[in-house]
């Protein structure tokens, strides 16, 4: 029997499968019940550069290693005195938030789909207690749920997506790496993953430069793909789109 080119598919958490910023307005809207629209969406952006700065601290080595639940408890701080709001205990519910995100559309019906020809592995820089958390609000369905807090640091460094190969027990190049950031992608290419993009509102889009195995318009249209596609191959859609 002809094998297919991969054997099991490792798929991003935040933003490919769970819709990061609705999560984290919902948390606003209760942390404060003043806060127009507008205010909500400049405090999002200013917890989602925190978390991503921070990150980058660690990656650069300009800080330890810190789980990503910490980094959560310092966004709240920093978005809760923005707001000019001192409650403790409401930012304590605050940092909470975002463990309670909501799945995209077609989030648990694709994963059920592809969860009946592959072993699915969830590959998140969410700390183990917060992608307990996530997984059960979302009802995402894995055979297997991995946190870069296993290797202490976050993707893209490649210790991350090592993570998932030594838990397939596979080569590299037997993966397929699925996720609607680019430069995650770029990160699993580098230890020889195979990638597909999958579009989300919230994600980071391919650049000109980027060549992934699949491009998906959402995981549904994934599914279909990976459902059609002849053993022993990819589909390709990189030069058509590019």
């Amino acid at each position: 029997m002809t094998l297919p080119e991969f054997d099991a598919v490792v798929l991003d958490v935040l933003g490919t499968l769970v819709d990061e910023p609705a999560g984290l307005r919902a948390g606003l809207r209760e942390f404060g019940p003043h806060l127009d629209e507008p205010a909500i969406e400049e405090l999002v952006e200013l917890w989602q550069r925190h978390i991503e700065f921070e990150q980058r601290r660690v990656l650069d080595g300009a800080r330890p290693y810190a789980v990503s639940d910490a980094l959560d408890r310092e966004a709240a701080r920093a978005v809760a005195e923005a707001a000019g709001v001192d409650d403790p205990v409401a930012e304590v519910a605050l940092a909470l938030s975002a463990r309670k995100l909501p799945p995209w559309p077609d989030t648990g019906a694709g994963l059920a789909r592809l969860a009946e020809r592959y072993p699915l592995i969830g590959l998140s820089n969410a700390s183990r207690t917060a992608l307990l958390g996530i997984n059960a609000h979302a009802g995402l369905r894995w055979h297997q749920a991995l946190s870069a807090e296993d290797v202490r640091t976050y993707k893209p460094d490649p210790e991350v997506y090592r993570l998932a190969v030594t838990v397939s027990g596979v080569r590299p190049e037997r993966l397929l790496m699925v996720a609607a950031h680019a430069w995650d992608l770029r990160g699993a290419q580098d230890l020889g993953l195979r990638t597909a993009y999958v579009a989300r509102p919230v994600g980071d889009p391919p650049g000109p430069f980027d060549r992934f195995d699949l491009y998906a318009d959402d995981l549904a249209d994934l599914v279909g793909r990976l459902g059609h596609a002849p053993p022993g191959r990819l589909l390709d859609r990189a030069a058509d789109e590019r």
